[in-house]
């Protein structure tokens, strides 16, 4: 494993323990020549699956993606990256477990959102702006009030 710091290809395993409900391992690792250390995560590897896009494209799945959007939503508030790791995993589960080789990307925006709405509502408002694309101030608005009538506030 190459470290991000320095670019030595050498490092040692320090820890290693399961992850993300025994789906993956999380390893500390350190570097042997500049002694950082850092986490990498081992996960099984799986058949590829695609995402069909609003246009009809294709493209593989990539966690990734899911990973900084949320990352964006999220910016400036109190949920942690274990959270949001934690938050795709169990979106994929739930996505993976179709075994279906090709899932429409709005099923993967609903099940992240689903979740993030839990998490946290002004995140839960950032990710549903982009995602669905809100076109003026009312969509955004209606949003809101779904999110605040579902929370028994309004």
């Amino acid at each position: 494993m190459k470290c991000p710091k320095c670019s030595c290809i050498e490092s040692k395993v320090i820890d290693s323990r399961p992850a993300e409900d025994f789906k993956a391992i999380r390893r500390r690792r350190e570097c042997t020549e500049c002694k950082y250390r850092f986490t990498t995560y081992e996960r099984l590897e799986s058949i590829p699956l695609f995402v069909v896009k609003k246009d009809g494209m294709r493209e593989e799945y990539d966690r990734n993606k899911c990973i900084r959007g949320l990352v964006k939503a999220c910016e400036k508030r109190p949920v942690s990256m274990e959270q949001i790791e934690k938050l795709v995993s169990d979106a994929e589960s739930e996505l993976f477990a179709t075994s279906e080789n090709e899932i429409e990307s709005c099923r993967i925006g609903e099940a992240i959102m689903n979740r993030l709405k839990y998490l946290d509502d002004v995140a839960y408002v950032r990710f549903a702006s982009v995602y669905r694309q809100f076109k003026d101030l009312n969509t955004f608005v209606d949003e809101l009030e779904l999110l605040l009538k579902e929370r028994g506030i309004k």
